[in-house]
């Protein structure tokens, strides 16, 4: 008796081995099988050299928020303001480049290093207005000066705003370009900003934006040109006492990513990233613009003499020589295809 029972269990337990072994295995959700379906999550990194209250940094701020909303969270994006992730603009550029950094928002100065056709936007009085600039950058040239970046390794997705360029310095009251002879003015390395102060009288003097607060407190140089928003937000009127509304380059600031991650993202992600890079635009650029009287009067508030009533023929005079190498540079029928949009 006891040997059958001895059997019977014996037989129970490779019976029961046979099945287990025999039966499907099922995949976790960790290991993509078909009981869970998931997508991988995207984590991006944005930089910007300015604060977190500037216009490129609120701009980035609200197209993170867009696609992490139209990604249900699937795609998260980290804004990192202030130059946390890196010393300068083309420093943030080269790391967009090798792709340690996924997005950048900022000035077109330094991206002509990168690539040389959006040098042309930055020619003196190039633009007459803001909506001048709307028409430009949001057609067909706008579209192909984005493109062109692909050369470079990076992808444009829309043109955003850093505004009209204005001149600060701590040494006297600026009116007229023969005022402005002398100054030692820092200036983005581009070699068309570089050109215009020279043919002024102007020493112009290339520098990372991070090292720009301490060279005017230490008088290194006596000024710097920047729009309105960017004075204000980096505290310029501590160490600069004269701001001339010269108004004399309109600076975009296009939202470009590293083409190595765009390459990574689906079509449909790819299209997603476009559409809100646009949608933002008008919402970015109208940051500076409805807010910039306001502004001014926060400067003046803050101890800054402003010359508000500037003769800009003149400065256009003045600066008509290097109109003339822009020219030999770009050719006369592309600046002049910019001039005449209407």
């Amino acid at each position: 008796m006891r040997k059958l029972v001895v059997i019977a269990v014996a037989i129970f337990l490779v019976a029961l081995v046979v099945a287990c072994s025999g039966a499907p295995k099922q995949s976790s959700p960790q290991q993509g099988g078909t009981t869970a379906k998931s997508e991988a999550k995207i984590q991006l990194k944005a930089a910007t050299m300015t604060p977190m209250e500037h216009m490129y940094s609120q701009g980035a701020k609200r197209f993170a928020d867009l696609i992490k909303e139209r990604t249900n969270g699937r795609i998260q994006i980290s804004v990192y303001p202030d130059g946390q992730l890196g010393k300068g603009e083309r420093e943030l550029l080269e790391a967009l480049q090798q792709g340690i950094i996924d997005i950048y928002v900022g000035s077109t100065g330094p991206i002509g290093g990168f690539s040389p056709s959006m040098l042309l936007v930055d020619i003196p009085f190039l633009f007459r207005d803001y909506q001048h600039v709307d028409k430009v950058l949001d057609g067909p040239i706008g579209k192909q000066l984005l493109d062109d970046l692909e050369k470079a390794n990076l992808k444009g997705l829309a043109f955003w705003e850093n505004g009209f360029r204005n001149l600060t310095n701590s040494k006297r009251p600026v009116k007229t370009p023969e005022d402005a002879k002398g100054l030692k003015i820092r200036t983005m390395e581009n070699p068309v900003h570089l050109t215009a102060w020279k043919t002024l009288g102007v020493n112009p003097v290339p520098m990372p934006w991070a090292e720009v607060y301490g060279a005017l407190q230490q008088r290194v140089v006596d000024g710097q040109e920047n729009p309105v928003p960017v004075i204000l937000n980096s505290k310029l009127y501590e160490v600069q006492k004269y701001l001339t509304m010269t108004q004399h380059v309109y600076s975009p600031a296009p939202i470009i990513m590293s083409l190595k991650k765009w390459q990574t993202l689906s079509k449909e992600d790819q299209d997603l990233f476009i559409k809100t890079a646009q949608e933002v635009a008008p919402w970015q650029r109208n940051l500076g613009r409805q807010n910039e009287q306001k502004m001014l009067s926060e400067l003046e508030a803050k101890g800054m003499q402003i010359e508000r009533n500037v003769d800009k023929s003149l400065w256009q005079k003045a600066m008509q020589p290097a109109f003339e190498e822009f020219a030999k540079q770009f050719g006369k029928d592309k600046i002049e295809s910019i001039m005449n949009v209407k």
